[in-house]
């Protein structure tokens, strides 16, 4: 049976950390297979969910809160690692 994927918050926040991760080579890319790292676009997603996170201020559920901080947290120290 395949799954119904819903449209909210959370989903929308691991869709762009997803592509974060891709542009900073920590997962491969689903068309090709391969894992390219790209500072400009990953800094873009990273940018992208500041944004996000500091618009939906107040506004989230603690579980999204949770959520947030911790992909940006974790996103940024794997960025300036490179």
């Amino acid at each position: 049976m395949e799954q119904k994927l819903e449209a909210n918050f959370s989903t929308l926040v691991l869709s762009i950390a997803s592509s974060a991760a891709m542009s900073l080579g920590m997962a491969p890319d689903p068309n090709t297979g391969k894992t390219n790292v790209d500072k400009e676009m990953a800094k873009f997603n990273i940018d992208l969910l500041e944004v996000l996170k500091a618009k939906s201020e107040n506004n989230r559920s603690e579980e999204e809160d949770k959520l947030i901080n911790q992909l940006v947290s974790d996103l940024k120290m794997k960025f300036v690692a490179l």
